[in-house]
């Protein structure tokens, strides 16, 4: 491919230009592979048909079972399961030149729902019972807890109700981030079937418009939050069956729901019984071999080797698999930071050579570079968000400009700035310029997703934001007939702290299930240091449910949040102006959309007569207002009365203590 003599990310940001060379470097490597799959498969989107030439598939011509697994060091492999009795001697695999292992079966030789391993004689002369690499589906015998693949061939397959949503039709991806295993109420799994009828109802009705599912891929630790995989190809049948998946999936899209998944291909977990760790004895094969760059060394897993073609092709067809197979409408990529920097995100980022020195991973940008441009041609208009916290330039332009083709980044500081400020500051000590700062520092050009809490923040060692300000009071105080101060505190600051960072923050919005209404307390998986209870790993809907509990509140304004969102195009637009930091009266007010969003932070005083520059001159309506008695305020505020721009272009405002609101010009001046 012929390339232009700058590339265009050099060209849209100068200060880029003394890495010029490097990008244009990457932009060969991401060539050069291109070229290699076209030459060998026809193309990159056919090079990503794994799953159609590996694992346990059916021959469409003679309809006899294949069975082809990418074994290059192993001295020989046997398929074993129920069609043999487990015998490790009965049904062995031929090797190929190329590392390539098969075995073909008579087309009744293996049915619906049989378990089945293959016994691996590794380069070491070790020997392992495995899971097939592209097994579809496990099962976990539950007195031993032993995995097994399975066969998966049913005998209706899902006949999808909906056509496949367009993501190009999200265009202010607002996203609401679910783990199915702790969605329900009781403390126990739960399972894809009950997410779809109990749960998909509830995201629906909040007006978001994007569901990003977690811990879909399977993973033999529920613990792991679904971060530690071990079959890539298979949903964890810990939650229900493929099927069921596909079910919660359209009925989704039937809802206008967009469906993520948060794929984890950072890293694998390293279990030699359930993953691909040393699958055939070499040291290596998926995974870097040696100390230095073959295990993590905070996650305890194993770190793929992005630049060995097979590697390559094997994650590709996995992203396939799930938009084909599934129909997801793109992915949340779990741990970018780790993968494209070979300290994985363990040196600070102080300034731009840190993004183009000798620790940058060339092939893991190499690779995210042909995952993105599959992603986009297989479903066109996918989301693809990076969870990125390095800031790496390019992260969301596209490939042919030199970046990674990204559609938006996780804008990682914002939750990390909220839990510090409330940690570390009392309420009076808040500097709305650095509020702004934080909130609007980014690379333009380049969508975030805001957010001012995620799953990380609800787990065990962290709090969510809710309780963190409100914490004990809320198994006392949280009925709509107690009076506390740290209750109404806590209220009144999680509405401005989700308000503000929505506004202001990015171009999308993400929330984890429950955080909407406050929900109290934390995540904490069932394991041996808590009695393996569930106490802790489910969601309450009965706090929002209950008519008498505030928590209807806190989830009344994040539907009312969103309706203006998107009843204003407010993400799409252009990034928010500051009209006024008042470091003095603790009140920060700017525009975005046409919209005035103006916040007083002070905790004890109003500010009657409060004159702030508008941004058009007019008449102005309040929108929303927080301290609105169906937001669990006080009603304070006269919302009938419209604001008028005096000679000055001011209008003038009643501020009440720890409120916001947001105003609507609905007529210009004559």
């Amino acid at each position: 491919m012929r390339r232009p003599p700058i590339p265009g990310l050099v060209l849209a940001d100068s200060w880029l230009t003394p890495y010029e060379q490097i990008i244009k470097m990457r932009l060969r490597l991401y060539d050069s592979r291109m070229e290699d799959f076209a030459r060998k498969y026809g193309s990159l989107e056919e090079a990503a048909r794994g799953y159609e030439r590996m694992g346990i598939v059916r021959d469409a011509v003679t309809g006899e079972w294949v069975y082809t697994e990418w074994a290059p060091g192993a001295r020989g492999l046997w398929l074993i399961g129920d069609f043999n009795n487990w015998d490790r001697e009965a049904t062995p695999l031929f090797p190929s030149s190329t590392g390539m292992w098969s075995v073909r079966l008579s087309a009744d030789t293996l049915h619906h729902g049989d378990r089945v391993k293959v016994h691996v004689l590794g380069a070491d002369l070790q020997r392992h019972d495995r899971i097939p690499a592209w097994i579809r589906y496990t099962h976990q015998d539950p007195q031993s807890f032993d995995y097994s693949g399975v066969v998966w061939e049913p005998e209706k397959p899902y006949l999808w109700k909906n056509k496949r949503w367009a993501p190009a039709r999200v265009r202010e991806p607002i996203i609401y981030e679910a783990h199915v295993g702790m969605a329900g109420e009781e403390p126990r799994l739960h399972g894809f079937s009950e997410f779809t009828k109990k749960v998909l109802p509830r995201i629906s009705a909040l007006g978001y418009n994007t569901v990003q599912l977690m811990a879909v891929q399977e993973h033999p630790y529920y613990g792991s939050f679904g971060y530690h995989v071990s079959s890539f190809f298979a949903p964890s049948s810990r939650f229900g069956t493929p099927e069921e998946l596909k079910e919660l999936i359209d009925t989704a899209h039937g809802m206008g729901l967009a469906v993520l998944l948060d794929v984890v291909h950072s890293h694998a977990v390293k279990n030699v019984a359930e993953g691909l760790n040393n699958f055939d004895g070499s040291g290596g094969q998926y995974f870097h071999a040696g100390e230095r760059d073959s295990m993590h060394p905070d996650w305890d897993s194993c770190l793929f080797d992005y630049g060995r073609e097979e590697v390559q092709i094997f994650l590709l067809s996995n992203l396939r698999w799930w938009l084909e197979e599934f129909h997801f409408d793109g992915f949340r990529f779990d741990g970018v930071t780790s993968m494209l920097y070979l300290h994985h995100g363990h040196k600070p980022f102080t300034d731009l050579s840190c993004y183009y020195d000798d620790q940058v991973n060339s092939d893991a940008i190499t690779y995210l570079q042909l995952a993105t441009t599959l992603t986009q041609r297989v479903r066109p208009g996918a989301i693809l968000v990076a969870e990125d916290m390095s800031g790496m330039p390019g992260m969301c332009r596209p490939v042919d400009e030199g970046g990674l083709g990204f559609t938006h980044r996780l804008a990682m500081g914002l939750p990390d700035y909220w839990i510090k400020l409330i940690k570390e500051k009392k309420d009076e000590e808040w500097s709305v310029g650095d509020m702004w700062y934080t909130l609007t520092n980014r690379r333009y050009g380049e969508p975030n997703i805001a957010y001012a809490e995620s799953h990380d923040q609800a787990l065990v060692g962290d709090k969510t934001i809710a309780f963190r300000l409100m914490d004990a009071e809320m198994y006392t105080h949280m009925d709509c007939t107690s009076s506390s101060l740290i209750i109404d505190r806590g209220m009144s600051l999680h509405k401005m702290i989700r308000l503000v960072t929505l506004a202001a923050g990015g171009e999308g919005w993400l929330n984890f299930m429950g955080n909407e209404f406050g929900h109290p307390e934390w995540i904490d998986f069932p394991r041996e240091g808590n009695g393996n209870s569930y106490q802790y790993c489910r969601r309450q809907w009965s706090l929002v449910d209950n008519p008498l509990l505030r928590y209807r509140y806190l989830n009344a304004f994040d539907a009312a949040m969103l309706q203006l969102a998107k009843g204003t195009e407010l993400l799409s637009s252009a990034p928010a102006q500051p009209l006024n930091m008042d470091e003095r009266n603790c009140v920060l007010a700017f525009e975005r959309a046409g919209l005035i969003f103006i916040f007083n932070w002070n905790g004890n005083t109003a500010l009657p007569n409060y004159r702030l520059p508008a941004p058009a001159r007019g008449e102005w309506e309040v929108l929303l207002d927080s301290d609105a008695p169906d937001f669990g305020g006080m009603g304070r505020q006269d919302t009938g009365v419209h604001h008028v721009t005096d000679e000055e272009g001011c209008i003038s405002l009643y501020l009440l203590p720890r409120t916001a609101m947001v105003l609507r010009r609905i007529s210009k001046s004559k």
